[in-house]
């Protein structure tokens, strides 16, 4: 492997893992705190989920995060990643117009909404940069199939 294959697979691995992780935290609350999700899909949607319905979306997305961090079915693993986190961040719009707003207590209120855009465009990146990321199970994969896949 040539030095820059494994500098680009290096950086590529690190952004799969942590936005993974990231993803994996939110998936993992739902299971912790269901009813959190139940009022907040009240509240933002209108409309009333089971547990098992939210039980159910974070067993996918768990599963989704768990192909993303081993790079496994890349196109459709790193894009239901995109999708999920696009729907929040659609969610959360008018936020990011206000990113200096500030609570009664000076706290900054809408900064997660800001973190929400640098995780969207690190998920794009990551789908556009897919022919580089060579240290996942689905790159290594593609080089075993076809070796000239591999520059």
């Amino acid at each position: 492997m040539m030095k820059q294959d494994w500098k680009d697979g290096a950086a590529l691995l690190i952004m799969r893992l942590g936005l993974a992780w990231f993803i994996l935290l939110w998936a993992a609350h739902k299971i912790i705190t269901p009813k959190q999700y139940q009022n907040l899909a009240r509240h933002f949607d209108g409309v009333d989920v089971s547990f098992a319905q939210i039980y159910g979306m974070a067993a996918f997305q768990i599963t989704v995060c768990v192909l993303v961090a081993l790079g496994l079915f890349r196109i459709f693993s790193y894009s239901a990643l995109l999708v999920m986190h696009f729907f929040t961040v659609t969610r959360r719009w008018e936020k990011f117009f206000d990113p200096f707003a500030l609570s009664e207590k000076g706290f900054p209120i809408n900064r997660n909404a800001v973190i929400d855009l640098a995780v969207l465009g690190a998920m794009i990146a990551l789908i556009l940069l897919i022919r580089r990321d060579h240290l996942s199970i689905g790159g290594w994969l593609s080089r075993q199939r076809s070796p000239k896949w591999w520059f």
